[in-house]
């Protein structure tokens, strides 16, 4: 891939693939259970925040590699999309399928506190 700075000149770019980019590779187990419980509580629709946010605050420090790479992987998904899997339980991909998800759905995490 060729890019242009604004100066003109041209940089050559490795092409990032699917199989080649991983963002979280060199980030440890830990801070990226930070890192998600984060970005559980701030996924911009207040539906999801509640659902994500009470999941992953509950159950977060059992998640080992596999799970922080299921759920980066979800996050990366529309916000629409999953909040439709995650209460309809319909149209969900094969790859978000399984316990984590039927664990999500179930809704019996959640602390509900009315003001």
């Amino acid at each position: 891939m060729v890019s242009r700075s604004p100066m003109g000149s041209v940089k050559r770019q490795a092409k990032m693939t699917e199989n080649s980019y991983d963002p979280h590779g060199d980030i440890d187990l830990e801070n990226r259970r930070r890192r998600l419980l984060f970005r559980a509580w701030h996924r911009g629709i207040k539906e999801l925040d509640l659902i994500f946010g009470n999941f992953v605050e509950a159950n977060v420090k059992n998640f080992d590699e596999t799970d922080c790479a299921w759920f980066e992987s979800l996050f990366e998904e529309q916000d629409h999309e999953i909040l439709q899997w995650v209460t309809s339980g319909e149209g969900v991909p094969e790859k978000f399928q399984g316990n984590m998800m039927s664990r999500l759905q179930k809704l019996d995490f959640m602390v509900l506190k009315a003001k």
